[in-house]
């Protein structure tokens, strides 16, 4: 097998446990990954102020480690250095804000930590209780979200069997126009088409200099599929859904919960099989 020097992982289902806590055997596992060289990429929907406490438990805040935010809409340093940015324009953002709208999802936009919430037709967002570390700034609608800022991305967060529902009265067009997928049970992410985790995970290999061949990636969900495709080797959670662990190389015996991050690296990386 080619020689592993990125490992790119996912962090919701992947290397987060329930509790959204690493557990001491990844720690560990991590370390030794980067006791031989290989670089630890973080591949995340989330921005960087929102794990910057994670990359500094990790000890990966350094000018030398990188991340991929925002789904592969930022490629950066984990010090903030940004590489390569794609967003939505304004105009995509009334075209999301008006779909939603008809289907009752609230909407939230992200600007790099900041987040504005719209509620449609009295349905609140849930992203505060699933991402508490940004900052929320409720708008009553489009007129108030402000001109001057760059959109990442939109989220739609609420229960997860009414989303569900509404999902399936999305038109066909959205399709085309963006990029749609479900991050968590309760989570639906919209980004500008194109963008996507192997995007950003392909931008930074070439920067690097490190072949697609030589990378791992390990992830759970739909968001996480086009890098499990892309990866020389991509590795699903045993508690992924079934459609990653039917895109990815290999699938883990062990859960989030069970360290299975550290059972691929040592079967991988570490050759400890």
């Amino acid at each position: 097998m080619t020689e592993i020097k990125l490992l790119a992982l996912d962090l919701d289902g992947t290397l987060f446990n329930t509790k959204k806590e690493v557990s001491l055997e990844n720690k560990e596992a991590l370390k030794a990954v980067r006791e031989k060289g290989i670089k630890v990429v973080i591949t995340t929907g989330r921005p960087l102020k929102a794990i910057e406490h994670l990359l500094e438990e990790l000890d990966l805040l350094s000018k030398d480690n990188y991340l991929i935010t925002f789904n592969g809409g930022l490629v950066q340093k984990t010090t903030g250095e940004i590489l390569e940015k794609s967003a939505l324009s304004r105009k995509q953002v009334e075209t999301i804000q008006t779909e939603m709208e008809h289907l009752a999802l609230p909407v939230d936009v992200l600007s790099d930590g900041i987040v504005y919430s719209i509620s449609n037709q009295n349905n609140h967002s849930l992203y505060p209780i699933a991402n508490p570390m940004l900052a929320f700034r409720e708008i009553d609608g489009l007129p108030q979200l402000p001109l001057d800022i760059i959109y990442n991305k939109v989220v739609i967060v609420c229960d997860a069997d009414f989303l569900d529902q509404q999902i399936e009265k999305i038109p066909a067009y959205f399709y085309e126009k963006f990029e749609v997928f479900k991050s968590r049970d309760i989570i639906l992410e919209i980004m500008p088409k194109g963008v996507h985790k192997a995007v950003g995970l392909n931008l930074l290999t070439k920067h690097l200099a490190i072949d697609q061949s030589e990378v791992m990636a390990m992830g759970d969900e739909e968001n996480d599929l086009s890098m499990l495709e892309w990866a020389g080797l991509g590795v699903a959670m045993a508690n992924g859904v079934p459609i990653a662990k039917e895109t990815a190389d290999a699938v883990t015996k062990k859960t989030n919960d069970e360290s299975g991050v550290a059972e691929a690296i040592k079967k991988y990386i570490l050759n400890e099989d």
